[in-house]
Order: C-alpha cells, then structure tokens, then sequence
C-alpha cells in the first residue's frame, strides 16, 4: 500500500475510482455536485505531482447501455470544478479509451463512460429468463466471472498505478472498487475522501472526546438495527427521531395514531439495552402532525398541521417532524457533547412545512462544532439535509458514504479498503 501524499505522480497515468454517482435532473443536469467536488483534492494532488488521470465511475443502475446514465452528463460540472477540459471516452474499456489513455499527458483529464454498463462491473448477470434453472443461474454467473477478470485486467492496462477515492462503493466486491486493486500490488493507494472518511469514522468510533451523542433519524428502526447495537457500546447519549423514533413511544405505551410504526418488541429491548449500558436515549416529546397523506404532503399539497405530545397523538394524524420542545431539549444535549454522529433527518425535511427540525438539528450541530465539538454527519438524507441548508462547512466532516459508512461503524471490513490495504 502506498500513501498519495508520498507517491512521486510524476509521468505517470493514474486509473481512480471515483463516486461520480451524482442526481440529475429532466434535463440531465447535476442538482448536486457534493460528490464531484469532494473528488478535486485528489485530482488537484495527483496533477500537482506531475501525473495525468483517467477516472472511472459508475452513474445510477442501468441493466445495460444507457444514455440517461451516459457519464458525459457530468462533465460541465466536473470541467467547471477542476478548472480544465475534460476528455472522454464513450466505452470505459473500448479501443476508444485504451487509445486515449496511452496517448494521455501530464495533467490532462480522461473520464472514461459508465462502468455498469457492463455486468462485468458488479459480477452478476443479467437478463437471466425468470424460469432459468439452477444450473443456467450457475453458469451465467460461471460466465460473468470470468468475463470479469478480463475486464478488470483490461481497465488496468490502462494506467501505471490505482487510487481508490470512493468510499460510497467500498462495501461493495466490484470490479473497479476491489479486483483491480490486485493489478497493482505495489502501486495502490486511497485517495483524499477515503483517507478522510476512515480518519473521520475511526475519530467517533475509536477515540471519541466525551460526552458522545449520536442523533439517530430516518424512518425505520430495521434499517438500523446493526448500527443502533454498535452505538450502545460507544456513546453515552442517544437522540432518537424521525419516523422511527414512533416506534420507540408505542413501546412506551403512547398512542401514535397513524404515524409510522415497525417492531414494538425490538424497541423495548433497545430501550432496555441502553438501560443495562448506562445510554441516555431522548426520544421526541412533542411532533408536528397532520390528517393528510404521505403522498398528499410529498405532492406538495396544502396541509392542516397541529403539534400534540408526542405519546397522545390522535387517530388519523400522522407525526412528520419533531415539535420545537423536543428540538430544545436536543440542542442542550448537543451543546454539552464533544463528539456528535448524525445519521437521519428527524422530519420529512423534503417538505417546507416539515423541515423545522431537520433544520434546527442541523444548525444546533454546526453550533456545537463552532464551541469545539467534533462533529461527523453521514448517510445519504442528513448529508442532503445538511447540504440543503447550507451548512456543510460549519460541521466536522460530511461523509460521502451510506451503506459504505454504516457497515464501517457497524465494524464490517469493507472490500474497498481491504484490497487496498492488503
């Protein structure tokens, strides 16, 4: 393993695997570039060092070429961010790319198109019959692996070294994110945002300054099951809202109405778990409510809304985000932390009319952290929320990862940073 703040880049063509999987818009048109621009340090490092790069990525789930998940999308946004001409080449592995990477000199550019457009990418196959067999399963399967190792040696005749920047992907065993690697054993490093984001999880998860507080939000407590465990050995408050957060009170013996309820029985063993470990958990004390629909509300539909305590919610409401009593008690937790974690919104901060406490944590997080706090916010809905009001530079660090980093807090090796590691 080699460290990119050491490396010598000089002539040498650098293949990365960059997470360029960013939302567009009808028009194809990024609507948010966090990801793009998390990428430049490691860009900027790399040509500083006398390098050229060609980049890989994949873009949304297509079953097959595409031009909606065409990467040629991307590059206004991405020219604009590094501040140059981006070139491209329309097959990521075609004679095209392999002719413009070798050609490729000191500082220039190369994006080479979606890599799942090939199931070589992901190691499954695809467009199996629905009544395939076992062993036609088998053998299709057979085929893509060994297509695969094809594929990923063609990807590394590319390049003279591989850097691995996109921790987004690093739990999943795909070609570009984990074989490749192993073309390269002694020329592999981890770009910026992947040194960052293990730093940033290792920091909470390993070595936080206390009191601990982790704010827990979303909509299901099954989603969160093996993070919530982990937690309870770490930190030493817990701030539970959002959707799942009604689970917790039906367990309490509170009535919720209509809102969002899963497993009553797993919530009171959560809550008699942070009991036996010492874990304060602060669930919401009042909610911002309404009869309407979910889809009503998401529809962009005037809304009656009402605040009630939390545990005395009427038949036919439905909570949506958490009143501003609860957001007060939060805050004075926060205030009084030296390490937070936030994974979840606490309301549908989609919707204006619901956005108050998503809203509020978030500007109660960037306060902490401008007092001293160490703040790390993580998962693809706070770091929306986080972005949507403006309020990324004021918090720690603002994980690019999901999956990738919940698996990492839960203690999961993740492929990504094994292959580099090894």
């Amino acid at each position: 393993m080699q460290f990119i703040d050491k490396y010598n880049f000089k002539n040498k063509r650098v293949i990365v695997r960059f997470d360029f999987n960013v939302p567009l818009n009808k028009e194809f048109q990024v609507t948010d570039d966090t990801r793009i621009r998390a990428a430049v340090p490691t860009i900027k490092k790399i040509f500083a060092g006398g390098g050229s790069i060609i980049a890989m990525s994949h873009l949304g789930r297509p079953k097959g070429v595409s031009d909606n998940f065409s990467l040629k999308h991307i590059i206004p946004v991405l020219e604009k961010l590094i501040g140059q001409k981006v070139l491209f080449a329309g097959d990521c592995v075609g004679n095209e790319a392999a002719e413009m990477a070798k050609n490729l000199k000191a500082g220039e550019f190369l994006l080479l198109e979606n890599l799942r457009f090939y199931e070589e990418e992901e190691g499954k196959p695809r467009n199996l019959p629905a009544d395939a067999s076992d062993d036609e399963k088998s053998a299709a399967k057979k085929t893509v692996k060994e297509k695969q190792k094809q594929f990923v040696n063609r990807l590394a005749s590319f390049a003279d070294c591989y850097v691995n920047d996109s921790f987004g992907t690093a739990h999943r065993a795909h070609a570009s994110t984990t074989l490749i690697a192993g073309n390269f054993p002694n020329d592999k490093m981890f770009g910026y945002i992947m040194n960052g984001e293990i730093e940033a999880i290792e920091k909470v998860m390993n070595a936080p300054e206390r009191p601990f507080t982790a704010i827990l939000g979303g909509s299901k407590i099954s989603t969160k099951i093996p993070i919530i465990e982990k937690l309870l050995d770490k930190v030493n408050n817990l701030i539970i809202g959002g959707g799942m957060g009604f689970t917790f009170i039906k367990a309490l013996g509170g009535n919720i109405g209509c809102s969002l309820c899963e497993d009553v029985e797993l919530a009171k063993k959560i809550l008699k778990a942070a009991d036996e470990k010492n874990v304060k958990i602060y669930l919401p004390v009042d909610v911002c409510a309404t009869r309407a629909s979910f889809d009503e509300v998401m529809n962009g539909a005037a809304v009656d809304v009402q605040v009630f305590d939390i545990y005395k919610i009427p038949e036919g409401f439905q909570g949506l985000d958490a009143g501003m009593q609860s957001i007060d008690i939060w805050k004075n937790v926060l205030f009084a932390s030296k390490t937070i974690l936030w994974n979840g919104p606490v309301g549908v901060f989609e919707v204006e009319t619901f956005a108050a406490g998503t809203l509020a944590i978030g500007k109660a997080v960037a306060e902490a952290t401008g007092k001293g706090a160490y703040s790390l916010v993580g998962g693809g809905d706070s770091v929306a929320a986080i972005n949507k009001f403006n309020l990324a530079s004021e918090v720690s660090y603002v994980s690019t990862g999901g999956g990738a980093l919940l698996e990492y807090m839960e203690g999961i090796e993740l492929p990504g940073v094994k292959a580099i590691k090894e």
